[in-house]
């Protein structure tokens, strides 16, 4: 009777030791949105949609680029297309041709960002923009997370249109 005793036991406990296993494991499954979006994000595709409907690649094929959302709710973003190189020493040596070629190829800002968790939206504050008509500006985009892939859907990107950023979590 001893060693039934002894082995219900173990089993109660192993049990009792796995569900709490179980438990925690579902617990980190149910992180917020902004829980789940805080973190360092690279940039896989931005495609735009001009208001006359053409499907554009504005950053080019292979677009690069990082948002990085911090936990005490800023952020910043980067994207960059293909440039070319200036044929002068210093970035104040471009022609205005190689200025112009470099913001059609950039996008950048930071701020503050907040999430609506019912809405599955994300807002961002924009302090500053590389697009300086954007300062100040607050924009909404909404969001869609599938494991390691955010894509957020921007209804006026600074480009004009629309637009569906992809980023893939950096780990």
């Amino acid at each position: 009777m001893k060693a039934n005793r002894t082995t219900v036991l173990c089993v109660l406990a192993g049990t009792a030791i796995g569900g709490m296993g179980f438990h925690s494991a579902v617990l980190a499954q149910e992180k917020t949105l902004r829980e789940q979006l805080v973190g360092t994000w690279s940039l896989v595709s931005n495609e735009n949609l001009s208001p006359s409907g053409e499907r554009r690649q504005l950053f080019g094929a292979n677009p690069q680029g990082m948002v990085i959302y911090g936990a005490n709710g800023r952020y910043i973003q980067l994207q960059i297309g293909d440039r070319p190189k200036f044929k002068g020493a210093t970035r104040l040596d471009g022609t205005a041709e190689e200025n112009k070629a470099v913001v059609r190829a950039t996008a950048g800002h930071f701020g503050t960002w907040s999430v609506n968790e019912a809405d599955k939206t994300l807002t961002v504050h924009q302090e500053g923009n590389v697009f300086p008509n954007d300062d100040g500006s607050v924009q909404t985009r909404s969001i869609t997370l599938a494991g390691d892939e955010l894509a957020a859907r921007n209804p006026s990107p600074s480009s004009g249109g629309s637009a569906v950023v992809v980023w893939r979590r950096v780990k």
